[in-house]
């Protein structure tokens, strides 16, 4: 798949349903207990690391950076979708976001104690995931914390409507743990954890801890 064809489709949507997704998110993890434990023992675990700046990376309208620095966690977002970083400064005006691709990710190596990706590698196709993770372990210091959270399947699927509606035009990805697991390991993460979510529904969702080895 072409490279600078998905991510122009990927901003391009995402632009167009930016406002209608931060609609939808804006309570979302009231209603998710599990993910909210998810990210404390994230928040957690940077503590522990000595506290520093943590990379959201593909924060959407900022919903989980702004969960996680109500945990006291010194977090930014990083999102290739121009108009989904004017959405979370709106709501979000205290908090740092800023535009960027995970696929050539714009921070200073060993610059953030921890990093995220919650549910934003699901429109990375296979080919790309190495580089991607080449990108989190060379900003993450040593040790640092890793965070991933995905939809649990095999294979991709073509989304071409979405929140409120409007026109896409994004390959879906789901993948099994074992296989996000593998791919960090080769990039230089050790795996400390990983969990399913919603196992019992149609498209579960997976969450994995992974730490930067030196």
């Amino acid at each position: 798949m072409n490279a600078a064809r998905w991510l122009a489709d990927t901003r391009t949507s995402y632009d167009t349903v930016a406002v209608s997704y931060a609609d939808q998110l804006r309570e979302a993890l009231a209603g998710a207990p599990y993910l909210r434990a998810v990210l404390a023992l994230f928040a957690d675990l940077v503590h522990a690391a000595g506290g520093g700046p943590v990379a959201d990376v593909g924060c959407g309208p900022g919903h989980v950076t702004a969960h996680l620095h109500n945990l006291g966690v010194d977090a930014f977002g990083v999102d290739l979708s121009p108009v989904m970083i004017d959405v979370a400064r709106h709501d979000h005006p205290h908090l740092r976001f800023e535009m960027g691709s995970m696929t050539d990710l714009d921070l200073a190596d060993a610059s953030v104690v921890g990093l995220l990706a919650f549910w934003s590698l699901i429109h990375v196709p296979d080919e790309a995931v190495p580089t991607v993770f080449g990108h989190f372990r060379r900003v993450l210091r040593p040790g640092g914390p890793l965070l991933l959270g995905f939809h649990v399947g095999d294979g991709s699927r073509l989304k071409t409507q979405g929140y409120g509606g409007h026109p896409m035009n994004v390959h879906v990805h789901r993948r099994q743990p074992d296989q996000v697991a593998a791919w960090l390991r080769d990039a230089g993460f050790l795996i400390e954890a990983h969990m399913l979510i919603a196992p019992d529904d149609s498209v579960p969702g997976a969450v994995l801890f992974a730490r930067r080895q030196p």
